[in-house]
């Protein structure tokens, strides 16, 4: 059986789709890979020219007659592009998207952007010459010419935009002296630099001992034969970027790069400033507020040996750094590490790939790990190193969880509870700041009694129920309906609904009650523009106002030594998103956020408020006690087989008729019942969360098992059996692993 290669040969975004199918010659059937580059006949004069191997196939798409064979393996390929491209191939393989989508993904993208050049004139004149010519031009009253010719004898060589601003010489002027050979235009390619011009101050850090051992821990297991990834659980304030920084000095002495990825709303300017006091200008940044040319310089940038370190978001990733020491994702329990589009990757694991590729280490850090990380740590999977104390000791916050039931029965219909009005007046005489959180996650979705904090759920899955606009309310695991309530079923109080509250409305309420406070508000509305959060931020540090209000942007990894108390208005707003990471995400929310007080030397107090003080995860943020929390939470996972205890797959099933999609979604039940093993839990066909998106109508169907592999096999057996099936030829599927956020 012959073997073909299917290759690329044009790393550029836009010819990523384009392939060409080669024999692979049988001496290089052994040895040849998927991302090696290789030496091919290209054309009808046979020209060779470089390619990239992207797949290995025994299926010949044309005629195999007229297949030309691969000439040779290309020792000399460029090593970068070949890890990007044999990673795009586990992705495909892991999170099952066509190669194509992981290409795009993990290759920086490449826009059709102006290039960005740096015009320099040299006067090619001799200066007797040149002094010659200058009477001539003089002579003929060539004044635009003279003004040049006289400015290059002085200095023989300007910047074009001296020339065409200061001197005001047009560019057919220059054109013309360079004609005459009188001077000669070089174009240099400059690259743009998003922290380029910020003032740079040397830290003087010095570590305390905790950091210290962190950072020795970690070095020694980077010595290790096979290095493991490590996770520090470090308390808010305890200085995990200091220990981050002083890894990547590390790198940057035995010439290796790092990779810092940060959660995109928590890429602030205090964020990046750190870093660059610290490393200057060989540290770059990219975010969704760049442009496209911005985003492609800072990837050719760090091709070409700029730049050490890069900071960004789950895309940062891939930033084509050939020496790679060090890929460290902060926060590393956010949602926002997992991709909603296909290929539908979470960054966690595709950095640990990435690193095994290139001989890197990947570090996590978060105050709150993923329940999933600390599952493998205490496995021993994962290496982990705890920082159990804030920086010079300071004390954590003193919090105070307030029962919203009683507020209601005290007759306080405000959205502050009374201690949380009396420490904010506190804090408005002392001049000290405060910032209200609102937690807004589930917002629109749970109903629950504002008397007794009773939450309507789903009997057989245990998430609480989605209100629709049909009036029903709907489980989106299992399908199970009912109708709306009026009234409590608990405790017959009609004060049962959901919560309508915006920031907005916040701001207008706490305005009113705080008349002379000075208040910012951050949230989607306030932050549109490239500069909205520095602004807001900036205006907050330097304090400009008295109370910051906002989502969950403003609990993520902020500093500001004048914050003395926080207010988390709606504890458990996330309790009841309808999926089961729930409690973790209130847990993660409310520490991180309580987090952001007494960072100073002043001490800090938090407020959280709640309808459900008893509930194990805000207790435990309360009292900043992630073992506490991970105990019971792994109680609940393993009770009903949910990650990490359980691997779980969902498979979305979406078509323009809705009769197709739940055809189809039934057929891929029947396909798995027929020889499933008899671990494998089906939930399903139902609906997602949202049904219907733009005329397209969408089933899914979960799949739970304890082995991962078993459910990639069965991803598979799915596509072909759909692929080599005509009736379901319109009806697109997708899959997700372990689902953060669902379909």
């Amino acid at each position: 059986m012959k073997l073909y290669a299917n290759i690329i040969i044009d790393i550029s975004h836009e010819k990523l789709d384009k392939t060409f199918q080669y024999e692979v010659p049988e001496h290089l059937r052994d040895s040849l890979r998927i991302g090696m580059s290789v030496v091919v006949p290209f054309g009808n004069g046979g020209r060779r020219i470089k390619g990239y191997v992207i797949e290995l196939t025994e299926e010949p798409e044309f005629d195999p007659a007229r297949i030309k064979e691969i000439i040779k393996i290309d020792a000399d390929g460029t090593r970068i592009e070949s890890q990007l491209i044999v990673l795009a191939a586990w992705m495909r393989r892991t999170y099952g998207a066509t190669m194509n989508q992981c290409l795009k993904t993990v290759i920086p993208i490449k826009h059709k952007t102006a290039v960005k050049e740096r015009k320099i004139l040299h006067l090619q004149l001799e200066e007797s010459v040149a002094r010659e010519q200058l009477l001539e031009y003089k002579r003929k009253r060539y004044t635009a010419r003279e003004r040049l010719l006289a400015a290059l004898i002085e200095n023989p060589a300007l910047e074009y935009e001296v020339v065409t601003g200061k001197l005001n010489v047009s560019s057919s002027v220059i054109r013309t002296l360079e004609e005459q050979c009188v001077l000669t235009v070089e174009r240099v390619r400059t690259y743009r630099n998003p922290v380029q011009g910020l003032t740079r101050k040397e830290p003087k850090i010095t570590l305390n001992p905790m950091q210290q051992q962190a950072v020795e821990a970690i070095r020694q297991n980077a010595k290790m034969p096979e290095p493991k990834t490590c996770l520090i659980h470090g308390v808010t304030g305890s200085g995990k970027t200091e220990v981050y920084m002083e890894l990547i000095a590390d790198a940057i002495r035995e010439g290796k790069q790092s990779i810092v990825l940060i959660p995109e709303i928590a890429l602030t300017y205090q964020t990046v400033m750190r870093f660059y006091h610290r490393f200057g200008e060989r540290v770059s940044i990219l975010n969704s507020k760049m442009s496209a040319g911005e985003r492609y310089d800072q990837f050719e940038r760090a091709k070409n040996g700029e730049l050490d370190v890069m900071i960004g978001p789950r895309s940062a990733l891939f930033t084509p750094f050939p020496r790679l020491g060090y890929i460290i994702i902060d926060e590393e329990h956010e949602s926002s590490y997992k991709s909603e589009t296909m290929p539908r990757y979470h960054a966690r694991e595709t950095a640990i790939e990435r690193a095994k590729l290139s001989g890197g280490i990947v570090v996590l850090g978060s105050a709150t790990p993923a329940v999933e990380s600390y599952y493998r740590a205490e496995s021993g999977e994962y290496l982990l190193v705890e920082l159990s104390q804030r920086v010079r000791e300071k004390l954590l916050p003193t919090c105070y969880i307030e029962d919203l039931r009683k507020e209601l029965a005290a007759h306080n219909y405000s959205i502050l509870s009374r201690r949380l009005q009396g420490l904010m007046e506190e804090r408005l005489l002392r001049g000290e700041q405060t910032m209200l959180f609102l937690n807004r996650r589930g917002m629109s979705g749970f109903v629950s009694c504002r008397s007794c904090g009773y939450v309507v759920k789903c009997p057989h899955c245990d998430v609480s129920l989605s209100a629709h606009n049909n009036g029903m309310l709907k489980c989106h695991y299992c399908g199970y309906e009912q109708p709306m309530v009026k009234t409590c079923p608990s405790c017959g109080s009609p004060y049962i609904g959901g919560f309508k509250a915006g920031t907005q409305k916040i701001e207008l309420m706490v305005q009113k009650r705080f008349p002379n406070a000075r208040i910012l508000r951050m949230d989607m509305d306030t932050t549109r523009n490239k500069e909205g959060y520095e602004k807001i931020l900036s205006a907050f540090a330097n304090q400009e106002a008295d109370i910051l209000i906002g989502t969950q942007m403003i609990v993520k990894g902020h500093d500001f030594p004048n914050v003395t108390l926080v207010g988390v208005l709606a504890a458990d707003l996330s309790l009841y998103t309808g999926d089961y990471r729930a409690a973790e995400r209130t847990f993660q929310l409310v520490t991180q956020a309580a987090g952001r007080a007494g960072r100073g030397e002043k001490p800090g107090e938090a407020v959280i408020q709640t309808y459900q003080p008893e509930h194990y995860s805000v207790v435990a943020a309360a009292a900043q006690d992630y073992i506490a929390f991970y105990e019971q939470e792994m109680m609940y996972r393993k009770m009903l087989r949910y990650p990490p205890v359980w691997n779980m797959m969902v498979a979305l099933a979406a078509s323009s008729s809705e009769e197709c999609a739940k055809a189809a979604a039934e057929a891929i039940v029947g396909l798995t019942e027929k020889d499933a093993d008899e671990k494998l839990l089906l939930i399903g066909p139902t609906e997602p969360a949202v049904a219907k998106v733009s005329d397209i109508y969408r089933q899914v169907v979960y799949f739970k098992y304890d082995g991962y592999e078993y459910l990639t096999e069965l991803r598979s057996r799915i596509e072909a059996f759909m692929e080599n099936s005509p009736v379901f030829r319109d009806v697109m599927i997708q899959f997700d692993f372990n689902p953060m956020n669902g379909f």
